[in-house]
């Protein structure tokens, strides 16, 4: 049973009369716990009593723990979580960047959402709005594993929604920055060369994330598929997204002293509906055809050396060829370089993705194939009860391959590239 006792205050290394009072009770293991600082012994006491009881009904959790450094437990919780390598990497990133300078040294007993949602608005003036929910969202997430691990009892971020956020500093992308009709993907590739210009295209007319297609192997290339359709059977070229290492990694990971390595290796798709066969319309079937028989790596889509691309220098090859270049004279070890008027200004290769999965909506492909050759879930029951049929996949193949015919149609060419 809970007891209270007196201690009494020290100054100049002698005992006085003030004193205040500690409560000791039974903890779970059978030994004594105590928290001092009462200012009555009745008090003192029913805090014990009320430790002991949730003690016997099984929720007492020892405020030692409660009262743990935010970031003491950050390391513990990101020590067992196993996301892919580059969620923990941006996990990491929002941790280091904007949570822990402010919640360090925090006791997870005093986090609340007052503070929590005051330090948000703040965070919100300097990041983007998208920045502002993620780290909170995290934050609420650690929490919970808090209270998992019996360090509290509620997590007060739980449930919570972000009110009264200024205005969003950042500026988005209009919707078209982020589709580009047909002529000025092929007029982008033809730039870029046959090498680096069938990235593009393949990007544009499959909507392949970037790391499935830097990962893509030429084994998982120009595979078939092949359903009965209409007394016979249909077939078509396809790429297939692998499930055990269908998409190259990069990201950095840590060693044990906190040093930060950069890594880069083949892995599994993002989520399960990531792994699929993507169609491929007949025109791009027989540009990787003619590519592969020239081309002498592993991976379709390398440096001329084949090696992977890594994202910084990939943007390097990208940028000027979107967004103009002036004229170079020749130097030491580097030739001329003719000027670049802009052709995709501020074109990136997610902007790619969004290109192909608007000609989806635009050519009235069947949603629930245009879920499928995206990598993501068809949304609600339906997701279990539709599938795509022979139909369906006929009516993209045709679409996808109308839309370049008239972009060459449009731009007067005869092949992408000349010579």
């Amino acid at each position: 049973m809970a007891y209270a006792e007196k201690v009494f205050k020290v100054r100049n290394g002698k005992k006085t009369k003030q004193f205040t009072w500690r409560v000791r009770y039974k903890k779970p293991d059978g030994s004594w716990g105590s928290e001092p600082g009462f200012p009555t012994k009745r008090l003192a006491e029913d805090w014990g009593e009320q430790q002991e009881a949730a003690i016997r009904e099984g929720r007492w959790v020892d405020p030692d723990l409660s009262r743990t450094k935010f970031g003491a437990f950050v390391a513990e919780w990101m020590e067992a979580q196993k996301p892919r390598g580059r969620t923990t990497m941006n996990r990491w990133e929002r941790l280091e960047t904007h949570i822990l300078p402010k919640w360090r040294d925090t006791p997870l007993i005093a986090l609340n959402w007052f503070d929590v949602e005051a330090w948000a608005r703040v965070l919100a003036l300097t990041v983007a709005r998208s920045t502002v929910r993620d780290c909170v969202q995290l934050m609420s997430r650690i929490v919970n594993g808090a209270v998992d691990k019996r360090y509290l009892t509620v997590n007060p971020l739980a449930g919570r929604r972000l009110t009264g956020l200024p205005a969003d500093i950042v500026e988005k992308k209009s919707d078209e920055d982020q589709v580009f009709e047909p002529e000025a993907v092929l007029q982008l590739a033809r730039r870029l060369g046959p090498v680096y210009g069938l990235h593009i295209v393949t990007a544009a007319w499959t909507g392949l994330r970037w790391e499935e297609l830097t990962g893509l192997h030429r084994r998982n290339t120009l595979l078939e598929r092949s359903q009965k359709h209409d007394g016979g059977v249909f077939t078509c070229p396809v790429i297939r997204i692998d499930k055990a290492d269908g998409a190259l990694a990069e990201y950095y990971v840590r060693d044990e002293e906190g040093r930060r390595r950069t890594y880069r290796a083949l892995e599994p798709p993002k989520n399960a509906k990531s792994a699929r066969d993507v169609d491929v319309p007949p025109f791009l079937a027989q540009l990787l055809e003619k590519h592969l028989a020239d081309w002498p790596h592993d991976f379709v889509f390398t440096t001329k050396t084949g090696k992977w691309w890594w994202r910084s220098y990939w943007f390097g090859v990208l940028r000027p060829a979107a967004d103009g270049r002036d004229e170079r004279k020749p130097g030491r070890g580097r030739p001329a370089c003719p000027k670049w008027e802009p052709l995709t200004p501020g074109l990136t290769m997610r902007d790619l993705r969004h290109t192909h999965d608007s000609w989806q909506e635009q050519i009235d492909v069947a949603p629930v194939l245009g879920y499928e050759q995206m990598g993501h879930k068809y949304p609600g029951i339906k997701g279990t009860y539709r599938h795509p049929t022979p139909p369906m996949r006929i009516k993209r193949l045709k679409g996808l391959q109308e839309l370049y015919e008239r972009a060459m149609r449009n731009l007067g060419w005869e092949t992408i590239w000349e010579g």
